[in-house]
């Protein structure tokens, strides 16, 4: 499927309105794998004005290094909307907006191909991904994980790799780096 998606456009710009959104998931390859949480934080005027968070019960289990890694148990999730639900109410939530995250790609080809299958409707949404932001202001920090770069702006990361955290954590280095002057993109 990755071949054929038809998803809205990268931007490189600094929108005052978007959503913020991030996944977890069981592993990283949207045919085999599954999403166990979706999370999007909607900002207007770069401020928080709802957020959306599920987890999503997966057709396989959780493997330990999964929960070791975002904390998320197969318990945690037995009693979770099906993706047919979360997805759906995903979309809802974040209509058309620009959808923002940390290398969303990742993020849009899950949700994109978990929408498109259960809906036949298209995630066609232009987004912006921060990763791009940091690579070209932080050359000199070794790797620009969003972790990395909230450790360079000292902002707190506890609870990351749960994706309502990441959300928050991703729109904080957002606005870190939108004041970078090497960036010199317009704010939209």
């Amino acid at each position: 499927m990755a071949s054929s998606r038809k998803k809205g456009k990268s931007l490189l710009v600094f929108p005052g309105d978007y959503c913020v959104i991030d996944i977890e998931t069981t592993g990283l390859t949207p045919s085999q794998d599954d999403i166990i949480e979706i999370a999007a934080v909607r900002y207007r005027n770069y401020t928080k004005q709802a957020s959306f968070d599920t987890f999503v019960r997966p057709v396989k289990r959780i493997s330990s290094f999964i929960t070791k890694l975002t904390g998320i148990t197969n318990e945690m999730v037995s009693d979770a909307p099906y993706i047919s639900t979360a997805i759906t109410d995903f979309a809802d939530f974040v209509g058309d907006d620009i959808l923002m995250g940390y290398n969303v790609n990742f993020d849009i080809n899950f949700l994109y191909d978990s929408l498109l299958a259960i809906t036949d409707r298209k995630l066609s949404n232009n987004f912006v991904d921060v990763l791009r932001f940091a690579r070209i202001a932080l050359p000199q920090l070794p790797r620009r994980s969003q972790t990395d770069v909230a450790a360079y702006y000292g902002i707190p990361t506890e609870g990351a790799h749960r994706a309502d955290r990441d959300c928050e954590i991703c729109n904080e280095c957002y606005l870190r780096l939108m004041q970078e002057e090497s960036l010199g993109y317009t704010k939209c």
